[in-house]
């Protein structure tokens, strides 16, 4: 068979031009693909917060296509993620909007909410929009502002006189706070101030327990204090901005994401700065140190007690066991205590790199110190050791020391077996590996029976799903119940 010749030049350009060719298929296998995320336009974002109903978040678009899924994504202070909320798709849908709803107290004064939309187009990737920041504000009343050194006081009854005085305090408490735990405070701090109970408790929500003038909310940086222009120059409203304030700064001193350090050493360093150990906590102390009804300290690590008697005493043996601490172990343990936790250590470690010993070590010393005895421990308790049936073995001790065997099962007389006198008879052996045979034999085709089938569900992403979004009460929330006689409590009563 003739063929056309051809030039060598035209055959060395034809085959560099295949060639060229075959190199541009290659990179466009390897080359992903340009996605559809032009097909999602996001217009500005708006956030409108009214008191008393909620943040609405409002996302414009534009959307060449059907949506398949719209979520929100809203990040709250605090939460290590954004909270994730599935909006029903409304197809080609011109904007898109969410309300985070504050009608039952859900949300605080001074929140600041972020969100984005996430949208997902069918056949396509999710695409996140831009991010928009609302804060949620009490627009009951004309607040004024007055910037201390970090305080940063709004209030809206009494003259500038009694701002004066309550910035002063709140900047005192936070150096004083600052100075003893080692931490350097730069981010101002918000500090509202209400002047009627029904104004206050409104503010907070309605499970805001009864009897409290301060709250602290470390994840907003913000105290809400209960103070009437006549009451900035008592000692109790002192004793309460110390007190709040300081729970401000320990957060700052032992923030990490792993752990929180136990509540009894928060609110004691708190009390300890504010009153110190006066002779009602002492005299709290000593009674139940008396009488049994103290509590160890492993049990003050969560929320304190409910019940009124019990709530006070948890307070009361919080600053004893921080006033030993110092005692006995000097100020420097105290710190090194508390800026351990910002390591996310736990609160044996904390305590082991403080004073040598770990917590059961240091609550055992501070009982022995007030004079009270171990209580007495409960709830599941060890099975009592009970008889063993004739040729059983008793299992070894946790300890580790060997059993002691129980005695042997005397054999019936008269009884033969192939192994001598007192031996078990070939037929009663073969009669025995023939039930448990069988019984091997039921429990697996019982159990093959019983065992659900794997369901095969098809590869694909999970949706998401953000942390759910849980109360974050502030250091002095928890309900108490009012004591059984006699007036209630004034408004500074410490509540967890």
């Amino acid at each position: 068979m003739v063929g056309l010749l051809q030039p060598p030049q035209a055959g060395r350009r034809r085959a560099g031009a295949a060639l060229a060719a075959l190199l541009l298929l290659l990179g466009s296998l390897g080359t992903p693909r340009p996605v559809a995320a032009d097909s999602v336009t996001f217009g500005t974002p708006s956030a409108t917060a009214t008191w008393g109903t909620g943040i609405r978040f409002t996302q414009p678009l534009s959307v060449a296509g059907s949506i398949q899924r719209a979520e929100i994504l809203i990040d709250y202070p605090g939460l290590g993620g954004p909270l994730v909320t599935e909006v029903p798709p409304t197809g080609a849908a011109a904007s898109l909007s969410f309300t985070v709803d504050s009608s039952q107290g859900q949300v605080l004064p001074n929140t600041t909410l972020t969100a984005r939309w996430r949208i997902t187009l069918a056949g396509n990737p999710p695409v996140v929009g831009p991010s928009v920041s609302g804060t949620y504000q009490d627009a009951r009343f004309q607040w004024r502002t007055k910037q201390g050194d970090i305080v940063r006081l709004h209030w809206y009854q009494g003259g500038d006189a009694f701002a004066e005085r309550a910035v002063q305090l709140g900047d005192g408490a936070i150096a004083k706070a600052a100075n003893l735990l080692g931490v350097s405070e730069t981010t101002p701090i918000d500090f509202y101030v209400y002047a009627d109970q029904t104004s206050f408790y409104d503010a907070l929500g309605p499970g805001t327990p009864e009897n409290i003038a301060g709250e602290a909310h470390p994840e907003i940086r913000t105290m809400f204090g209960l103070i009437t222009p006549d009451a900035i120059g008592t000692s109790e409203v002192a004793r309460v901005v110390t007190h709040e304030l300081t729970h401000l700064v320990f957060d700052t001193a032992t923030k990490n994401p792993y752990d929180e350090p136990a509540h009894w050493i928060n609110e004691g360093v708190a009390v300890y700065l504010s009153v110190g150990y006066g002779a009602d906590d002492r005299a709290a102390v000593s009674q139940a140190a008396a009488d049994g009804t103290i509590m160890p300290l492993p049990s003050l690590n969560g929320r304190f007690p409910t019940t009124y008697d019990r709530l006070l005493l948890a307070y009361s043996e919080a600053v004893s066991a921080i006033d030993f601490l110092v005692r006995s172990h000097g100020q420097g343990a105290l710190v090194t205590l508390i800026r351990s936790y910002a390591k996310g250590v736990t609160d044996d470690d904390a305590f082991r790199a403080a004073i040598g010993t770990d917590m059961e070590g240091f609550d055992a010393a501070w009982l022995a110190d007030v004079g009270a005895r171990t209580p007495q421990r409960h709830g599941p308790q060890p099975a009592p050791a009970g008889p063993l049936p004739p040729g059983w073995t008793a299992a070894s001790p946790v300890s580790g020391t060997a059993a002691t065997p129980a005695p042997a099962a005397t054999p019936s007389p008269g009884t033969t077996g192939g192994g001598g006198p007192g031996g078990t008879s070939p037929l009663v052996l073969l009669g025995s590996g023939l039930f448990v045979a069988l019984a091997i034999g039921s429990v697996l085709v019982l159990s093959r029976r019983s065992r659900p089938r794997m369901a095969v569900e098809a590869a694909g992403p999970a949706p998401d799903s953000g942390p759910l979004l849980g109360e974050s009460p502030g250091h002095e929330s928890g309900a108490a119940d009012p004591p059984p006689s006699g007036p209630p409590p004034d408004p500074g009563e410490r509540m967890p």
